[in-house]
């Protein structure tokens, strides 16, 4: 993409209301823009690092045996009156009238939809277990939004269902669901820590949320160090198979957000030099409720025995971009963003240092359609800005890798190639540029 065709409006000044690194970055690198309280329009930057965040999650969804479908946004209260929810859930919840007056809402989660649709569908334990998720636009009504798009109104998550004839097999899809977490956020160059957690207005006596470390975290953390450099299980993992050393390997460890932080438990099972107490951010969040809405919304199957059973649920939210705003919260500096491969905008900024320039303009031009023909993802900044700008603005964008081509450069036959992770500069001979910065996008691609 070149950058003079691009719609990348840079702010030069941080808005006053940006209190947060994430927020302060978003706005300034033309990645959103704020058209009400806590919602946002997403700019084609922005748009772009949000289509491989949804990508990354569906990819593991699916080869975690879970089904993608789409409902929609808009609701019947009637529903949520099943369940019992309708008038328990709070002001959070934006509720519509039609021209029909038909009471309606706009979703904030999806688990009356789902059921409603599994019991129009499913009849036998024969046809189970059954894993579903969408991938879908929420709608909560937050009295404070702030910080962005990690506390906004409007948000998009994606949301997984289980189905399964017992306690037993639903703990297997709860599991799967964890081990898909755990790969999901590693491949976004994120460590999450699983943590036992308060279910709310979900339900269920069994949930984990999956913190990432941030210094703007909205939750106290206390966990044993040994959770930060536990190995995630490879992309090989049989999903079929039994997950449940993996789950003891990980709850075996002391992990808890403030709301379940047991002080005296802390302190009795981590050693003192292993005790990391910090602040969080929750960027995903499962839960196990057995019946809770089985049972009132009469979502049924006939069992072994031929008798009416309740199949036993459980919900698995991962905040798709909410997850946007914590990568940056992780990878950053005081220049700007600083993108895992795996969900940066563009792989490389190309930099012509001298537009209108033949020599220039010619090599420039050859190295974006290589870069191209070989997969990776390019941003060419072919503006007429001066040098200082150009590198100001790439640093900012947080592009993993930058080259830069000039007229010295060009007489000693090199371009220069900056990694934005560690700021570190070389030398690269011109015919070898290509190769070797494809070889690097490829292997960072290449995820465990």
């Amino acid at each position: 993409m070149r950058l003079s065709r691009y719609y990348l409006p840079l702010l030069k000044e941080t808005p006053a209301e940006a209190q947060i690194a994430s927020h302060r970055l978003m706005l300034r690198a033309g990645m959103i823009r704020q058209e009400g309280a806590g919602i946002y329009a997403w700019l084609p930057l922005g748009f772009r690092v949000l289509k491989k965040i949804e990508q990354i999650v569906r990819e593991e969804q699916d080869r975690a045996g879970a089904v993608e479908m789409l409902m929609p946004t808009i609701q019947s209260a009637d529903l949520w009156r099943e369940s019992g929810r309708y008038d328990a859930y709070g002001k959070e919840m934006l509720r519509i009238t039609d021209r029909a007056d038909r009471e309606m809402l706009y979703g904030p989660t999806n688990e009356e939809m789902i059921t409603e649709i599994f019991r129009a569908g499913v009849r036998s334990y024969k046809d189970l277990p059954k894993l579903l998720y969408h991938i879908q636009w929420k709608f909560r009504d937050e009295i404070r939004p702030r910080f962005g798009i990690m506390r906004g109104r409007e948000f998009l998550m994606k949301d997984a269902y289980s189905f399964d004839i017992d306690e037993t097999a639903a703990r297997k899809s709860y599991n799967k669901m964890f081990v898909s977490y755990l790969r999901t956020f590693s491949r976004m160059g994120l460590k999450a820590i699983p943590m036992r957690a308060e279910t709310g207005p979900i339900g269920g006596d069994l949930s984990h949320e999956f913190i990432i470390l941030a210094e703007t975290g909205e939750s106290a953390v206390f966990c044993d160090q040994g959770l930060i450099n536990m190995a995630v299980p490879p992309k090989t993992t049989d999903f079929e198979g039994d997950l449940q050393p993996v789950i003891d390997q990980f709850t075996s460890l002391y992990a808890a957000t403030d709301e379940m932080h047991d002080e005296g438990e802390f302190n009795s099972r981590v050693k003192e030099g292993d005790r990391l107490s910090a602040r969080g951010i929750e960027v995903g969040h499962i839960f196990f409720f057995g019946e809770k809405y089985s049972k009132p919304m009469k979502a049924v199957v006939a069992g072994p025995d031929g008798g009416e059973v309740p199949v036993q649920m459980g919900s698995y939210g991962v905040g798709v971009s909410r997850l946007l705003g914590a990568i940056i919260e992780a990878h950053h500096d005081e220049a700007g963003c600083k993108w895992p491969t795996s969900v940066a905008p563009f792989h490389v900024g190309l930099i012509n240092m001298r537009s209108g320039d033949g020599p220039c303009e010619a090599v420039c031009e050859k190295i974006y359609a290589a870069l191209e023909a070989a997969g990776v993802e390019v941003l060419y900044d072919d503006t007429p800005a001066r040098g200082g700008e150009k590198f100001a603005r790439m640093d900012l964008i947080g592009l993993p890798y930058q080259i830069t081509i000039g007229p010295r450069g060009l007489e000693a036959g090199e371009a220069e190639v900056k990694s934005r992770a560690d700021g570190q500069k070389s030398s690269i001979a011109l015919e070898s540029v290509v190769a070797d910065i494809a070889g690097k996008v490829k292997a960072e691609l290449d995820y465990a």
